[in-house]
């Protein structure tokens, strides 16, 4: 069932175990969130393999209202979620709540993802005075999306 499927990629999530959430991944999934934009097949899968290395050991998730309906175009599911972590540097804590949309392939994998959180209140959170005070301007959050694929690119290069 579609929601099993959920449920074991949080459960992996949740074990910092990357390869485990990329098992649920169609091969040509499209992933979407505040800070990671539109990124396709491998890159969706090598973003949670770059977060579960960063967290290590310091990331609880906690998921809820999983459920799936059918849409008409297919099944579709949705989650809410919380993640805790420290961030950065001076390892702010940061409480992320957010709400996920799936859409699965015939073969029950997830071809679509998307998460949606206040870009907003997560920088409050993670980069304190520069969020409060800048978080919600474009220019805050496209450095912070500029960085976060930075990243990304970085941890892929480490890997090739």
């Amino acid at each position: 069932m579609r929601d099993d499927v959920i449920r074991k990629f949080y459960s992996s999530f949740a074990n910092l175990d990357a390869e485990g959430m990329a098992g649920c991944y169609a091969d040509d999934v499209v992933f979407n969130d505040p800070v990671f934009r539109n990124l396709r097949g491998t890159d969706a899968g090598d973003m949670w393999r770059m977060l579960c290395e960063q967290a290590k050991g310091d990331l609880a998730v906690v998921v809820s209202n999983v459920r799936v309906n059918s849409d008409g175009e297919g099944d579709v599911g949705h989650a809410h979620w919380v993640a805790t972590y420290h961030f950065g540097p001076k390892r702010r804590a940061v409480v992320n709540r957010i709400d996920a949309t799936f859409r699965f392939n015939g073969t029950g994998q997830i071809v679509e993802h998307t998460d949606d959180f206040n870009l907003w209140r997560w920088s409050r959170m993670a980069l304190g005075a520069p969020g409060v005070l800048l978080g919600w301007s474009p220019f805050l959050q496209n450095q912070v999306r500029a960085q976060a694929t930075k990243g990304l690119r970085r941890f892929q290069d480490k890997r090739r």
